[in-house]
């Protein structure tokens, strides 16, 4: 299956807070104040005021989003999100993952934003989505997305190691003629 709005994402290795995008897209708990390493990485990149901002915001659901400023990261805005709980994939957590690519996808337009960056959503920390499930699962959400939207114009999938960066590669070239 070919899109063309597989051009329109990037892969990368690397670090999400050092992105310069409109927005990066943060994993986190309900509450907005903990999460795993993702969590733990945007929240010491911005500073303390992110942490303010989302005990203002209070709550977030899961598939859900919400909007912060980025504060001291390189991207003007952290839309942060609740990954699902992996409980062996029967329970609609391929469902609530792709809710929340397309959640903070919408948010993105909604805003006009022209850039957005995610890391690989609920495949961190266990008990995590395998990332055979998690790749696929977003990169199916994201182009369903894309096919029907001018923006984001660009989707960069910030991958943290080696292994995410080509589950996510063999995904996407999949999508590719």
């Amino acid at each position: 299956m070919s899109s063309p709005s597989a051009y329109r994402i990037q892969l990368q290795l690397g670090d999400l807070t050092l992105l310069k995008v409109d927005a990066i897209v943060n994993s986190t708990d309900q509450s907005l104040l903990d999460g795993g390493p993702v969590h733990r990485a945007v929240h010491e990149a911005a500073g303390e005021s992110l942490a303010k901002a989302c005990e203002k915001v209070g709550h977030c659901n899961p598939g859900e989003v919400c909007l912060t400023p980025g504060y001291n990261l390189a991207s003007s805005f952290v839309i942060h999100t609740v990954a699902p709980t992996w409980q062996g994939g029967h329970r609609g957590e391929r469902e609530a993952l792709a809710s929340c690519y397309t959640s903070a996808l919408e948010l993105a337009f909604e805003r006009a934003f022209r850039t957005i960056a995610f890391p690989s959503l609920g495949s961190g920390l266990q008990p995590q989505i395998p990332l055979d499930q998690a790749a696929p699962v977003a990169i199916h959400a994201i182009l369903q997305f894309l096919d029907h939207h001018p923006l984001p114009e660009k989707v960069v999938l910030a991958c943290y190691d080696a292994p995410t960066y080509h589950a996510y590669q063999t995904v996407l070239r999949g999508m590719l003629p």
